[in-house]
């Protein structure tokens, strides 16, 4: 074999994968719309193909007597959770749950952040802290659920530590429902406010001290206004998990109903799914309502 046919045997610049390399170089708007397609046709297709049909199913209605679908255009399911004082009870019901576990999460997260990132100077207790803080996360939704469940249950765990003090815990019902949603949420609040604090600079605590700004004053007039972006990211994330929950309502929540078991139950019970749909409005709604007034704030565009 000749010597110019084995470099042409061997050139490296040949076949069709070298090819379709240099064209895809060349062209970057190419390569990005190959990267995008999977994902985009996932986005599409499922979630918003989905949310598409949630949408148009809301003007249904289903026969009373038979349960089949009547696709016939109807605003019936929005009266009826309009009008029905039961449904504006577990709605209200429901946003003063999700601001509540906020309120305690922002609370509890806040000093556990700060120590994790400002005051322990230690970095294996740093991230030790760190790891405490999400070791929740590891556990299974149902475990946590119903270990919260024996200690609110009538004679558990709370009932069982209170009664050297002739006190009884609050069972299960609303503050339960709270209280472990709170806990289960905690660490989505955590985090971000920690990742906040460590890019808070030492230098403005430093500064701060130095021209005689006790540690409270310090606290509130520095450190809190620049925590706002960090806090409201967190708060979405409780808010918006609080709002959709409807397991740990049913484990811990008595005869508490929340307003995603209404989507649920119309759904696997009562077999009205064009009602379930038209629940589903409510959540979205809040949400979008949420998410521009943050937005309002200045504080998403600080993340």
């Amino acid at each position: 074999m000749s010597a110019s046919s084995t470099l042409i045997a061997t050139d490296p610049s040949g076949g069709p994968s070298r090819s379709a390399s240099r064209f895809l170089y060349r062209h970057p708007r190419v390569r990005l719309a190959g990267l995008l397609t999977a994902p985009l046709l996932w986005l599409v297709v499922l979630y918003l193909g989905s949310l598409l049909v949630m949408i148009v199913a809301a003007f249904w209605s289903t026969d009373s007597f038979t349960g089949t679908l009547i696709k016939e255009p109807t605003l019936d399911n929005f009266k009826t959770l309009l009008h029905d004082p039961v449904y504006r009870t577990v709605a209200l019901r429901t946003l003063g749950i999700a601001v509540s576990v906020t309120v305690i999460d922002m609370v509890l997260a806040v000093p556990i952040a700060f120590m994790a990132a400002k005051v322990v100077r230690s970095r294996r207790v740093r991230y030790a802290i760190v790891i405490a803080v999400t070791m929740p996360l590891w556990a299974g939704y149902l475990v946590k659920g119903y270990a919260m469940q024996t200690m609110f249950i009538n004679n558990g765990v709370i009932d069982w530590m209170l009664a050297p003090f002739g006190l009884k815990g609050p069972g299960l019902g609303l503050l339960a429902t709270i209280l472990s949603l709170a806990y289960l949420w905690l660490p989505y609040m955590v985090l971000p406010v920690y990742a906040g604090l460590e890019r808070l600079p030492d230098s403005l605590l430093e500064a701060s001290a130095d021209l005689g700004a006790p540690a409270g004053h310090t606290f509130r007039a520095v450190v809190v206004p620049l925590l706002v972006p960090s806090l409201v990211a967190g708060s979405i994330f409780t808010f918006s998990l609080t709002l959709g929950d409807y397991i740990m309502v049913k484990i811990v929540g008595g005869t508490t109903q929340m307003w995603s078991n209404i989507i649920y139950d119309n759904v696997g019970v009562a077999n009205n799914l064009p009602l379930a749909a038209a629940a589903a409005f409510f959540p979205i709604i809040v949400i979008v309502g949420y998410l521009l007034a943050v937005r309002r704030t200045g504080a998403l565009e600080n993340l």
